[in-house]
């Protein structure tokens, strides 16, 4: 895409200082395009939660540029009192979502440069901060030019690929995950045809995925969730494509709610699935899937989507934001570093997985 989907925004280009985070309102798509520009780390908490910004790459970029907002307007205070505000801020970002590795990944990283940089005067110390952020954006944005360089070896000319939710532009610094391949394949002249899941409850693919192809000049066509295994049968599915928000040591993957199901219809049509994601989406310290913690999101999202009653008042309601696909369904995972296949035993080399 040819838009930022979060950035730093100095007030003047003579300095970073001070400084606004500007990002795309995905609530407001597809319907209008409106930039959200704050000075507020709460503001950035509430964005995170209210998915304003999501996809997990986009959170973790969201948080650090966060820490740094904490303590620009700080105008007497010492370097150590920064520190402490900026480690506060780390702190209160860290409960907005809880199953997105990246914000907890983009926090630790910006914990370590706060402790790091604890001799520099105060200003120094804030632009150190910013830096920081800016590069965490930076480096996701290269990771994820990378991601789709390697993941469109995986397409040939015509192929039809099936996608849940949004792992484009806007979940990420630049151009996605599971999006990627298609931007590059369709850069390397091949037309590529796309199947986007409309994602219930809230519709990222319906809002954001569709509209973001559309904007690229992808074909895309959109389907209800519950269409994908007729698609899979009549329309000659090629790959199912997919993002990720944790990815455990042995290769499950967490992702929207629906993904798991679209994995189990792939292995019945003989589709390969592959999950693409950066190397921050990778959480060394979990064995298996059943230890990520899956977010439950409020019942209205079910019961009142999008402000209309749509069920019972009063209905029970289970609404996990997430679910676990295993490893054993997985074709194949697609890093900035290659391409990682099965058996997955993943370390913070990759060296015991196999590279393509």
């Amino acid at each position: 895409m040819s838009i930022r989907t979060i950035d730093w925004s100095p007030d003047s280009p003579a300095s970073l200082l001070p400084g606004s985070v500007i990002l795309v309102d995905q609530i407001r798509l597809p319907g209008e395009l409106v930039y959200v520009r704050t000075q507020s780390v709460k503001e950035i908490w509430q964005a995170i939660k209210t998915l304003q910004v999501r996809g997990a790459p986009a959170i973790g970029i969201a948080a650090a540029m966060g820490v740094a907002t904490a303590i620009q307007s700080e105008a007497t205070a010492t370097t150590p009192e920064l520190a402490n505000i900026a480690l506060q801020a780390a702190d209160y970002l860290s409960t907005s979502r809880p199953t997105a590795v990246n914000l907890f990944w983009a926090l630790d990283r910006m914990r370590e440069v706060i402790r790091a940089s604890a001799t520099l005067a105060p200003l120094a110390f804030k632009e150190r901060l910013v830096r920081e952020a800016i590069q965490v954006r930076d480096e996701d944005a290269a990771m994820c030019h990378a991601i789709g360089k390697h993941g469109a070896t995986l397409l040939h000319d015509g192929a039809t690929v099936l996608t849940h939710c949004n792992a484009g532009g806007l979940a990420t610094a630049e151009y996605g995950t599971a999006l990627a391949p298609i931007y590059v394949a369709s850069e390397q002249k091949m037309k590529i045809r796309v199947f986007a899941d409309e994602t219930r409850p809230l519709l990222q693919g319906a809002r954001l995925t569709a509209w973001e192809l559309m904007q690229a000049g992808i074909d895309v066509t959109l389907i209800c969730d519950n269409m994908a295994a007729h698609v899979m049968k009549t329309k000659k599915i090629d790959a199912v494509m997919v993002g990720a928000d944790r990815i455990t040591a042995n290769g499950d993957a967490a992702n929207k709610i629906g993904t798991y199901g679209l994995a189990v219809l792939a292995k019945a049509h003989s589709i390969p699935f592959y999950v693409l994601a950066p190397s921050s989406t990778f959480d060394f310290s979990l064995k298996t899937g059943a230890e990520i913690p899956i977010e439950e999101r409020a019942a209205e999202e079910i019961t009142m989507g999008f402000g209309r009653r749509t069920a019972p008042e009063g209905v029970k309601t289970y609404s996990p934001a997430f679910d676990v696909t295993p490893a054993a369904l997985i074709t194949a995972i697609v890093c900035e570093k290659g391409i990682l296949y099965p058996p997955f035993a993943l370390t913070p080399g990759l060296t015991t997985a196999k590279s393509g």
